[in-house]
């Protein structure tokens, strides 16, 4: 028979074991908000506004220290400082995550087209800068799949300029049409401290050229940058459907940069 000291031993170890459990969750929780924080966020792609750069169904990491910090950086957007510290101004076509100017509680996510004092237009679908026409080449259909439908639509290599003595910035934009009811816009003048942004899928992205919704980006709004793909499901399996899941992943998506 056990005597009660120890009794009492075993059960101060037994506390000393649970003690030592909430501390190391509490100490991995700590971890991770500083990460997330200071770090990477992840995010999912909910929305086809990005094809074909980012498809529904991808995964990604933003680094958030590219863009210096604000109140956006924190858990539950908590307002401890205005403006940003530590800022990097984006450059244009730099793909970023964004708190919505007229709903901070949504995330969107675009490409940077357009800078602090700059005018933006579309002329025919074609896209504008300071009254100079983006170059933009046609190259293979982009074929997008809906359901049982599959549609072949136009897909560019569009190249936006960048700081003087720089390359420009080339990346993929496909197009219905050019036609379209955000194809011929006013001129956008993007005021200080500002940032003017669209889907890559020009035809079918809700962007900065919907001034009711979306419209110009404050600095402040900025969360950070998206810098690759963690993982990209294609959607055919429910999260119950374990036999499936390996069939559902675009393996091919795993780990790539976001251009």
């Amino acid at each position: 028979m056990k005597s009660n000291s120890t009794k009492a031993v075993a059960k101060k170890k037994a506390s000393g074991g649970v003690f030592e459990t909430i501390k190391t969750i509490i100490y991995a929780v700590l971890i991770a908000l500083v990460v997330r924080t200071v770090a990477y966020e992840p995010f999912n792609i909910p929305s086809g506004s990005m094809i074909p750069t980012l498809l529904v169904g991808d995964y990604l990491f933003v680094s958030k220290f590219s863009y210096g910090y604000s109140r956006y950086s924190l858990p539950f957007s908590l307002p401890l400082f205005h403006g940003r510290i530590l800022s990097h101004p984006p450059q244009r076509g730099d793909v970023v995550v964004f708190k919505l100017p007229t709903d901070t509680s949504v995330d969107y996510i675009k490409r940077i087209v357009g800078l602090p004092g700059d005018h933006i237009q579309m002329r025919h679908g074609e896209l504008y800068i300071n009254d100079k026409e983006v170059p933009r080449r046609r190259i293979e259909d982009y074929i997008y799949q809906d359901g049982g439908t599959t549609v072949a639509l136009h897909q560019y290599i569009e190249t936006l300029p960048r700081g003087p003595g720089q390359p420009g910035y080339s990346h993929r934009i496909i197009k219905i049409g050019d036609d379209g009811p955000l194809d011929n816009t006013p001129v956008y003048d993007v005021p200080p401290n500002h940032y003017f942004a669209m889907g890559d899928n020009r035809d079918n992205s809700q962007d900065s050229r919907v001034l009711s919704v979306v419209g110009y980006i404050p600095a402040t709004n900025l969360v950070g940058k998206a810098q690759f793909l963690f993982f990209s499901t294609n959607g055919s399996a429910h999260w119950w459907e374990v036999w499936r899941w390996p069939f559902a992943i675009r393996y091919d998506r795993l780990f790539d940069a976001i251009h």
